[in-house]
């Protein structure tokens, strides 16, 4: 019993880590300060009407990415929120997503898109699934949760990595030209 409250001790402080890069990741755009106005408010309520273009080619990274990054929170509700049925999972993917949207909004940054939205919430189902595999695969939800924090322990040691490196710019992949 001991053992299984620090299991969910450690899930919750995983998914808080996790809850505070997504935040700083999509509003923030791994900045520490408030970006200035930037004149950037805009919003698309027309789905994948606007897809991200670089150099004149769709940027189908961009939206992969945004369901990507959403993965995570569909795994965190499949533990912490075992109670919940699917829908009420699938509205807070959505409800997490549009808070999101709304900040880029109102802080005027980035764009506001329905897109995002709908693969974001995506991410997050695919997340959902990904745990519902798990938990078939250990056969026990105790078992399967610390598989899942290992994973998710791993992954934030690496992400926080990286994105330190990335604010540093010592990353030199990804290391600006002076």
């Amino acid at each position: 019993m001991k053992d299984n409250n620090k299991t969910k001790k450690l899930t919750n402080v995983l998914f808080m880590i996790y809850l505070i890069a997504l935040f700083w990741i999509i509003i923030f755009k791994f900045n520490v300060r408030l970006p200035s106005l930037r004149n950037m408010r805009n919003i698309n309520l027309i789905p994948f009407s606007e897809p991200l273009m670089l150099n004149g080619k769709i940027a189908f990274g961009e939206m992969i990415m945004n369901v990507v990054i959403f993965v995570p929170l569909g795994i965190y509700a499949g533990i912490l929120f075992k109670r919940w049925s699917t829908l009420k999972k699938l509205f807070l993917f959505f409800l997490i997503s549009l808070i999101c949207e709304v900040l880029q909004y109102i802080l005027n940054i980035g764009a506001s898109d329905i897109t995002d939205i709908i693969n974001n919430t995506l991410g997050g189902l695919i997340g959902l699934i990904i745990y519902k595999g798990i938990g078939k695969a250990f056969k026990n939800s105790v078992k399967s949760q610390k598989f899942i924090n290992i994973i998710a322990l791993t992954g934030t040691i690496l992400m926080i990595s990286i994105l330190f490196l990335l604010k540093i710019n010592k990353l030199w992949i990804f290391r600006m030209e002076s």
